[in-house]
């Protein structure tokens, strides 16, 4: 009995680390520790809109392989069966009609020789002759060629080279969207370490006046004065970490990760935010085509172009060739009429000659085209370089921007902590501990909003010149 207890213990135990072991497992499988590159990387391989980018990518070359397959030749095949259910074919003149027959009969222009039944006699001609069940299988191969193919393959390779583009832009905006995620994220928590830091020190203090509003050394309005400034001190910790949890969750859908994992983020803040790259960025000229927006514009160009070619080749002839090769075999005991040629070669030219001005409307539409790409590309081209001096201007002011912020950062927060030491030896009132307080907590607000702003008018200017 008691081996058998025994077993059963060990059989629970059993039981329970292995369901540890693979709810650690599982745990640890859904745990992701990234660097800013890893989780661009990641993003890149898993992200919704960049799997789609792919598959644009490889329609477009299955469209040109469809435009360019109607080139070449097509093949067919097929099998044709008759039976006309024992009729016979009846000449009415007998042997004479037969014998007057000629040998050769001219079909598509081109003689064919009759072959009549070997027993087609007199008396069997008075009785018709039978129409034997047959089949023929032929095989067709033709080809037809026009101008407008020719230059609807050179459309689709610029189509193809459109859509390249797009899938490059869209990984210039998964990358820079992690980027810029990532950084909130640490930015939020390092925050969230300074409120929760300077939320201890105001719990001291307010318990430091409250046992002085016990024994009566202190009024309890500057105990409750510190007990409210606790509570928002609070509360804006807690806004904060719902803001967090919310970048968490944003991320998480840009890497297109599983919405339960936890991740772990490796790169810090400093590394990011590099000062002196961000100068040096400054002082880079601006190379328009390198922009991903203007190489759009520029291969839409090219298909106006394209169009206007594309409209004069409705003028252009049409040439097409086939080749038919046709094996018939009846089924009955003599062979009936065989007028079907065994081989058959043909061509033809066809040109288009009048309709009634819809070709020169076409062509005159086409270049009204063509004349608005040039229009919106030379739009295009003054307008990104303006928006790239106003992004010098922009991460400029950013970065004196966060210079300033960083600085009040520091005084703030030894303000603060020069006053809570002065309130613990009573140099200091309530008063002035709740202004430090919030003057911290905007000067946090301020540094996080500064460094914000140099990312993201960096991200902006690396885009636009196509930077990673």
């Amino acid at each position: 009995m008691k081996h058998k207890n025994l077993g059963l213990k060990l059989a629970v135990f059993t039981l329970m680390a292995t369901t540890t072991v693979a709810a650690m497992a599982q745990t640890e499988s859904k745990t992701m520790s990234l660097s800013l590159q890893q989780a661009q990387q990641y993003a890149i391989e898993h992200n919704a809109s960049m799997r789609n980018a792919d598959l644009d990518v490889k329609k477009a070359e299955l469209s040109r392989w469809q435009t360019l397959a109607s080139m070449l030749p097509q093949v067919r095949t097929g099998f044709d069966y008759q039976n006309m259910c024992g009729y016979k074919m009846n000449f009415g003149g007998g042997s004479s009609m037969l014998s007057a027959m000629p040998d050769t009969i001219l079909v598509g222009g081109m003689p064919v020789p009759i072959s009549l039944p070997a027993s087609s006699s007199s008396s069997s001609a008075s009785e018709g002759i039978a129409m034997n069940p047959n089949g023929t299988f032929s095989v067709t191969a033709s080809i037809a060629l026009t101008g407008a193919q020719i230059v609807g393959t050179l459309l689709q390779n610029i189509a193809m080279d459109m859509t390249d583009i797009t899938r490059q832009q869209t990984e210039q905006t998964t990358r820079s969207n992690v980027k810029n995620i990532y950084v909130s994220i640490l930015v939020m928590e390092q925050t969230v370490g300074l409120l929760d830091s300077s939320l201890a020190n105001l719990e001291q203090l307010a318990a430091t006046s409250q046992a002085s509003v016990d024994v009566g050394a202190a009024e309890q309005v500057d105990a409750d004065k510190l007990q409210v400034q606790v509570a928002t001190m609070k509360s804006s910790i807690n806004t904060t970490r719902r803001s967090l949890q919310a970048l968490y969750n944003s991320m998480l859908l840009q890497l297109g990760a599983d919405v339960d994992t936890k991740l772990n983020l490796t790169t810090t803040v400093d590394e990011i935010l590099n000062v002196d790259n961000a100068v040096q960025l400054l002082a880079k000229g601006f190379d328009i085509t390198h922009n991903y927006n203007y190489r759009l514009l520029e291969q839409s160009e090219k298909i106006a172009r394209r169009n206007v070619t594309m409209a004069w080749m409705d003028l252009t002839p049409t040439l097409s060739a086939y080749y038919q090769y046709s094996a018939k075999t009846y089924f009955g005991k003599d062979e009936g009429f065989n007028m079907t040629p065994p081989n058959m070669v043909g061509a033809s030219v066809t040109l288009p000659l009048f309709t009634s001005g819809t070709r020169t409307a076409n062509i005159k539409s086409a270049k009204i085209d063509l004349q608005e790409a040039v229009n919106t590309r030379q739009q295009a081209e003054d307008g990104l370089k303006v928006q790239y001096n106003q992004l010098c201007f922009d991460l400029a002011s950013a970065l004196e921007t966060y210079d300033i912020q960083n600085k009040n950062l520091e005084v703030t927060q030894r303000v603060f902590s020069n006053i809570t030491e002065k309130y613990k030896f009573g140099r200091a009132s309530s008063l002035e501990v709740t202004t430090a307080s919030s003057d911290i907590i905007q000067a946090q607000s301020s540094y996080i909003q500064a460094v914000m702003s140099v990312i993201s008018a960096q991200l902006s200017l690396e885009n636009l010149l196509n930077l990673e």
